[in-house]
């Protein structure tokens, strides 16, 4: 019986959506206000899906306890109240999209879930824009 459960978080996170190899008119015109060089901030609601067999001498997929503390070690505590061009390693190379940061924040979480779980992530910008990855679990 393989069942899903979920996890939210919250957390606070500038940045600046920019292509250090374009014009500053390319950047402007692909990025617009989201390529402010003095960076913009969101409110990130990110959703953690794990997918496994119920254990029968817990009833739990996982312990959602121990998923909340990885979620804060590895996400909250590194993402929370930065700027991510300038204070993370994750995107001193890599332009932080949304797209992006779901993918660096899975690699993060993926490393440390047991492989036995399917994992995905949903990451809302804003309320109405998110983005999924990976895209079919």
């Amino acid at each position: 019986m393989r069942v899903a459960v979920f996890r939210k978080a919250h957390f606070n996170a500038a940045h600046r959506v920019h292509n250090p190899n374009w014009s500053a008119d390319k950047n402007a015109d692909t990025f617009g206000k989201c390529n402010n060089p003095h960076y913009h901030g969101h409110n990130y609601e990110l959703i953690v899906k794990v997918v496994g067999e119920v254990d029968p001498e817990t009833g739990y997929v996982i312990d959602l306890g121990i998923l909340k503390k990885i979620i804060e070690d590895k996400v909250e505590e590194r993402f929370d109240h930065k700027n991510l061009n300038l204070d993370t390693e994750e995107f001193k190379d890599t332009i932080p999209s949304t797209e992006n940061f779901a993918v660096v924040i899975y690699d993060l979480l993926r490393a440390e879930l047991d492989e036995k779980y399917d994992i995905q992530i949903r990451l809302y910008e804003t309320p109405r824009n998110f983005v999924e990855y990976p895209v079919s679990i």
